[in-house]
């Protein structure tokens, strides 16, 4: 079994609640599980200690942690939440950081975003629209991934950029979960062509409104589809 296989299974293991916070998994024990050398389980370990998940403790096992220890920014917790019973919740609490970050994201980008950045943003969104209308959801998705990293990646704000695999998480989540409509809807389009057309003539007061706009339509969605 390949060594990023076994990681996917175990982690998505301890995320979905299989096992509970204090279990303690034995090296020798997933040696045999997954007939593997000690070395693979070992890095394996590593990986999901450097997430928080579990805690290797000196002749008592590797510990699976609470939550609260878990490093719920790292883009494979978020997708293995986002794969398990926990799906709604992730998607509410990722959707609620973007509405505090995104709206001033753009506002930043507005101002500091280069000539090449705003034109290509104009293009993205444009190309959005052909394909939400065409009902191409995968090249959608990368063409909606690339958006809004451009708009984090110029926002002036470096906590803010590196937030660029998170949102590229939760987009892919919503796509690979069947939540978004084969046809996005129109708001959307609208607010992705406001938000870029606010940006190229450096309105930051507009793109902020814009980017806020459309966050609420995916919020509004998602609470539309938990009802």
């Amino acid at each position: 079994m390949r060594q990023d296989a076994i990681l996917q299974e175990l982690g998505r293991e301890v995320v979905d609640g299989l096992v509970a916070a204090g279990h303690r998994y034995k090296l020798e024990a997933l040696v045999a599980r997954f007939d593997v050398s000690r070395t693979v389980i070992r890095d394996v370990i590593r990986t999901l200690e450097s997430f928080g998940l579990v805690s290797p403790k000196r002749s008592i096992g590797v510990v699976v942690n609470p939550m609260t220890d878990w490093n719920v920014h790292a883009p494979s917790v978020i997708r293995w939440r986002l794969e398990g019973h926990d799906r709604d919740t992730q998607f509410r609490e990722l959707t609620e950081l973007r509405i505090a970050v995104e709206p001033l994201a753009a506002s930043g980008a507005a101002m500091q975003a280069p000539a090449q950045a705003r034109e290509r943003l104009e293009v993205l969104a444009t190309t959005l629209r052909e394909l939400g209308e065409a009902g191409d959801l995968e090249a959608f998705l990368e063409a909606d991934v690339e958006f809004h990293a451009l708009i984090l990646k110029h926002s002036g704000n470096s906590m803010f950029a590196a937030l660029d695999d998170v949102v590229a998480e939760v987009l892919a989540g919503r796509t690979h979960a069947g939540l978004m409509p084969f046809h996005p809807r129109e708001e959307a389009l609208r607010a992705h062509e406001g938000l870029a057309a606010a940006i190229a003539r450096g309105d930051s007061a507009a793109a902020e409104e814009q980017s806020r706009a459309l966050l609420t339509e995916v919020n509004t969605a998602l609470v539309r589809r938990e009802a």
